[in-house]
């Protein structure tokens, strides 16, 4: 990470301790890049402060073109103003969050000065994945109900939250509140957090004798229906050339898009929504269009009527981010990133490892495949809003108007795991539905919510439910038998044979007649006296091996079989599908698949009724916590993260996954499976998106070495065992510029109280910690730190208590 300052219309650099601190009369560079080595992909941003001027906007636009050519066409430029939206910026600035100061940087002025203690400032924090600090006006007018504030007085911090902000938020805000005490008092400052104003007289006395007494109630922030609404169906692609002198910008298309509109000669602009303007470069278009394009593209923003902050994402042929693939129907890449795409392609050609997928979770996630399918397989069909067992002779034979519930039980690394498959059958009703998964509620409460949930919808099963019935799943039309209260079975049935092993076959029931036949496949045509085998001509040797395991399903006797090759049939074939068709349908395979697209992590949340989406950017397991939804679209499946004190939403973890797929601009299938996932029972399918998974984090027996908030401790656990933080104030003196200071004495008295709403409990003696200089603490104790901690414990807790430590 490198970020500089234009200073003086020079580009200076900040030195590292001052990273995340941005002042809003200038602009910064900032480049980022996950490794050091040539041809990765970089992210370049210029980032202007809001009152930044012209002449400063113009000198950092001039040292990021200089930089891009530097750097090559494997750089993403990001063009951001100041305001709500920048959120990716956010990611790449900070780990403890953003602060955005006042004013501008005198050239004499240190980024960051330590120890400041003649300090009086109000900052706004506001986030919950990546936070942000804002300073605001030091008035009581500046608070609402839904943020969280910081008034910083130098040696005194005081964080006051609002009564409706989240204990996410509090605690992502107490993290970046004690990295400013780190960064900018040496560790030094007393922090104390006003929870609850009643509860924290000491604490409201500061904060009124700085701000004065406050009239009247606080107000509710103003939502803003723009802000992070990143899932946006609308989608937009022009085309800009340069006609005779004339710069002419043409709409080509809207969604759905395909990939095949861009052309390596030419420049495009892709507006998503008007919540990000995407300039697409192809490679053999000249400098100067490029130049061109990219000062059209801020012209875009004003003649749409975007607001200013509207982000600008510059990207060349070769180097496209996820999201900008993201918003076309396919994306394939030039030449295959993954190292393991040939053998994603060529899975009926390996034997699955299991103790390779399990060791490569990596592996697992690309392949979708936690093992090889030989665990134990259990299987329930909803019959009258219950479940009924499936006698495991008739495990995969399913029907189109039902819905069956799969449970599979493997190890892992000596674990047991377990997987729900929710099977929804195109002509199941809204109650058999409801009630599937009603049913799947009841088995994961005997599970003790252990269960991994894959919510799938006929047709688009995944790769491991095929593998589980060994590749012999068959879908009949209409509802089960199995209680004998099913549909008679026609007298003439056909059944067409897809895949090529035991991890992509399926055969299902089709209309009966000729026109459904297709030269690609095979088919299985039963008739009361015999069952016809039909080969297409297309059709492969595996093709042919996988039809004739599954035939005996549909017909036992296997004197009743009979093998026909296309353009052999006899006469009775095509009897019984009521004559030739003029023509079969068109092979049902695809084209040529399209490359997996790079995974993207989301955190959700709800305005308006709405989804909300937060994209997580390179992201790893420190951003899941347990207060979070986290969506991860790995494209084939949708996962759904709970964490464990998320569990109450994952109702509606669900209906986000599907109001995702729904509005996705792609136009993403309905139907892609959606796999809730609970914290602590991560699959490998899940964990190997991540670049490295740490199976023990969140176990109860970790003890952690870091004083610091982490992101999985509840706020609770964040302020009684973790942090030196203070509620109450026994002693504070006010010197006479009106800026509270705490003596030696009043600082060691900040004494611990209750921190969150409805918990009882008090703090044990153990856990008052404080924070003195060696100064200080001779002052207070009247002996050194070396000469009080060689003392017998006994001796230092007395002393704590005569002191008024507890």
């Amino acid at each position: 990470l490198h970020i500089w300052i234009i200073e003086n219309l020079k580009l200076v650099p900040v030195p590292e301790e001052a990273y995340g601190n941005f002042f809003e009369e200038h602009c910064y560079v900032v480049l980022h890049s996950l490794r050091a080595t040539q041809g990765t992909p970089k992210d370049l941003h210029y980032w202007i402060g809001k009152k930044a001027d012209a002449e400063a906007q113009g000198a950092a636009g001039t040292f990021v073109q200089h930089l891009q050519e530097t750097l090559g066409n494997a750089t993403v430029q990001h063009r951001e103003v100041q305001g709500p939206r920048i959120r990716l910026f956010l990611q790449f600035t900070s780990a403890q969050g953003v602060i955005y100061r006042k004013g501008g940087l005198a050239s004499a002025l240190k980024h960051v000065e330590t120890n400041m203690c003649n300090i009086r400032r109000l900052l706004r924090i506001k986030g919950r994945k990546h936070v942000s600090a804002t300073e605001v006006q030091l008035s009581w007018e500046s608070f609402n109900k839904d943020d969280i504030f910081l008034l910083d007085l130098g040696k005194v911090m005081i964080q006051w939250n609002g009564p409706k902000s989240s204990i996410s938020e509090k605690a992502r805000a107490l993290a970046l509140t004690c990295s400013l005490q780190d960064r900018e008092r040496a560790g030094r400052a007393q922090i104390g957090v006003v929870e609850n104003e009643a509860k924290a007289s000491g604490l409201m006395e500061i904060m009124e004798t700085v701000l004065g007494r406050r009239l009247g109630s606080l107000y509710a922030a103003i939502p803003s229906r723009s802000i992070n609404q990143l899932q946006k169906a609308r989608v937009h692609l022009y085309h800009i050339y340069q006609k005779d002198k004339d710069l002419v910008i043409q709409e080509l298309a809207t969604r759905l898009l395909t990939q095949d509109l861009l052309h390596e000669e030419e420049c495009y602009i892709l507006d998503h929504g008007g919540c990000k303007i995407y300039l697409w470069q192809g490679r053999r278009s000249n400098h100067q269009e490029k130049t061109i394009s990219f000062s059209q593209a801020q012209g875009f923003i004003q003649a749409k009527g975007y607001p200013t902050y509207t982000n600008v994402e510059v990207l060349n042929q070769g180097a496209e981010s996820a999201a900008f693939k993201q918003l076309f129907r396919t994306w394939s890449e030039e030449q295959p990133r993954s190292k393991n795409l040939g053998l994603i392609r060529k899975l009926n050609q390996v034997k699955l490892d299991v103790v390779k997928l399990h060791s490569q979770p990596e592996l697992a996630a690309q392949l979708r495949m936690v093992d090889d399918g030989s665990g134990k397989v259990e299987v329930w069909c909803i019959q009258d809003l219950g479940r009924q067992p499936v006698d495991p002779k008739l495990h995969g034979q399913l029907c189109a108007g039902n819905c069956y519930l799969v449970l599979y039980t493997y190890q892992r690394m000596g674990h047991i795991q377990y997987i729900l498959y929710l099977w929804q059958g195109h002509q199941a009703t809204k109650q058999e539905i409801a009630a599937l998964n009603g049913n799947a509620e009841e088995l994961d409460l005997m599970y003790h919510g252990a269960l991994v949930q894959v919510h799938v919808t006929m047709g688009n099963e995944p790769p491991h439910f095929f593998a589980i019935f060994q590749g012999q799943m068959v879908v009949f039309q209409g509802s089960t038998q199995h209680s004998g209260k099913g549909q008679p079975a026609p007298a003439t049935r056909l059944f067409h044979v897809q895949g090529t092993d035991n991890y992509n076959s399926r055969t299902m029931e089709v209309p009966a007649r000729a026109s459904a036949l297709n030269s690609s496949d095979i088919f299985l045509l039963d008739t009361a006296s015999i069952c016809y085998v039909w080969f297409g001509k297309g059709c492969s040797g595996d093709q042919r091996e996988m039809a004739r395991r599954v035939v005996t399903i549909i017909s036992e006797n296997e004197e009743d079989k009979e093998t026909v090759l296309e353009g052999r049939e006899p006469p009775h074939f095509w009897e019984a599908l009521g004559g030739r068709a003029p023509s079969y349908l068109p092979s049902s395979r695809l084209g040529p698949e399209a490359d997996p697209i790079q995974p993207r992590l989301f955190e959700c949340s709800s305005q308006h009724d709405h989804l909300v989406l937060m994209e997580v950017v390179f992201f790893s397991q420190e951003d899941l916590d347990k207060y979070d939804v986290m969506l991860l679209d790995a494209w084939q499946e949708i996962f759904l993260w709970l964490g464990e004190a998320a569990t109450r939403q994952k109702e509606q973890a669900v209906a986000w996954g599907q109001e995702y797929l729904k509005t996705h601009p792609a136009g993403r299938s309905p139907a892609t499976p959606i796999v809730l996932v609970k914290q602590g029972h991560e699959p490998p399918t899940f964990t190997g998106w991540f670049l490295t998974w740490d199976p023990y984090k969140w176990t109860e027996s970790e003890s952690h070495s870091d004083s610091r908030p982490q992101n999985n401790q509840s706020y609770r656990e964040l302020v009684e065992g973790s942090l030196e933080v203070v509620s109450a104030v026994a002693e504070i003196t006010v010197v006479s510029t009106g800026a509270p200071q705490a003596s030696p004495r009043g600082c060691a008295r900040l004494a611990w109280s209750r921190w969150a709403e409805g918990e009882r409990e008090e703090p044990g003696p153990g856990r008052w910690r404080f924070y003195l200089s060696d100064s200080e603490f001779k002052d207070v104790f009247g002996k050194s730190k070396e000469e009080f901690y060689s003392m017998a414990k006994w001796k230092q807790q007395q002393e704590k208590k005569q002191l008024g430590f507890f």
